[in-house]
């Protein structure tokens, strides 16, 4: 077996010693622009560059190191259609952003926000507290790490809400799907948590119209791609006091520049892009059992489906 790795990051020699670890029948080769490589049974990228598509040809699948698979597709036709693309299920995402998402909704909802400006100026002053059962949850995309994110904060007691395009069913989640069922859960949502895929039918979805639907003080927490915010829409409802304010771990241009407006405003949380890393260990030891599945002819979960994005 024969694996092409290709990294962009610097960190190709402890992913290489992990498949060898893990996988120690393979022959695992780094791909460089300037060389050519013999033809390899699969392919492991995060973002690769146009460059590398000829490679991709050859493969017989084609696994992304990460859950969001939108640097792929937007090849578009020039990403090989008969090679399939296998995404991470979880590989210890799952409790990262159920970490990341549960801190953030309950620091909202006990105004700790709030505590600290007022310990700032020295204010001791117990503020009215918000009740849980108006407090509504909604997490846009019950995929994998989506329902993870619901489990943990049923743990909570919140009334929780859960949107996806096709019908699902979560225990304690109250459940909407399709275009049809969008406008009733966030009419009724007063935090909303974006873990959808990015596709083409999701890109700007919280435009301004969508945000105002959601209840009067709602909170958004943005863990997905930048690009399903509307960004001025978003910093325009906030300064009307229509939401209360956001939670943003991810942006359209990345690193956020310095003069992005976002920085400006106080009610508006700001961390680089961590609320899920992928643990390469977890990873490796994922992919690796998959790919011993595909040589012994079995089927294997985390097959993207290009038409709907995911």
């Amino acid at each position: 077996m024969r694996i092409l790795l290709q990294r962009s990051d610097g960190k190709e020699a402890a992913w290489i010693s992990d498949f060898r670890d893990l996988l120690p029948e393979a022959d695992i080769i780094f791909w460089r622009e300037d060389e050519t490589v013999a033809p390899c049974d699969y392919a492991v990228v995060w973002q690769p560059p146009a460059a590398m598509l000829p490679e991709l040809a050859h493969v017989k699948a084609i696994f992304n190191t990460g859950a969001g698979v939108d640097a792929l597709l937007k090849f578009g036709e020039a990403l090989p259609a008969h090679v399939p693309l296998v995404r991470l299920d979880d590989a210890g995402m799952g409790v990262q952003m159920a970490e990341y998402v549960s801190h953030a909704v309950l620091r909202h909802f006990r105004r700790f926000n709030d505590y600290e400006a007022q310990g700032r100026a020295g204010i001791w002053q117990p503020l009215p507290a918000f009740d849980k059962a108006d407090f509504p949850v909604g997490v846009l995309g019950m995929g994998v790490l989506g329902t993870r994110v619901l489990q943990a904060l049923a743990q909570f007691e919140f009334p929780l809400r859960g949107w996806s395009r096709s019908r699902k069913h979560v225990d304690g989640v109250q459940c909407y799907a399709g275009e049809e069922g969008l406008e009733a859960f966030l009419r009724g949502t007063r935090v909303l948590v974006c873990m959808l895929p990015l596709t083409p039918d999701t890109h700007n979805l919280l435009d301004r119209a969508r945000l105002s639907m959601l209840l009067p003080g709602a909170y958004v927490i943005n863990v997905a791609r930048g690009a399903h915010i509307a960004e001025p829409d978003l910093l325009t409802l906030i300064r009307s006091g229509h939401l209360a304010g956001a939670t943003l771990d991810v942006f359209r241009n990345e690193p956020l520049p310095q003069q992005h407006p976002f920085w400006q405003e106080p009610r508006i949380t700001i961390t680089p892009h961590i609320s899920a890393a992928t643990l390469r260990r977890e990873s490796v030891a994922q992919i690796a059992a998959k790919m011993r599945r595909l040589q012994a002819g079995d089927s294997v979960a985390g097959i993207v489906n290009r038409l709907q994005g995911y």
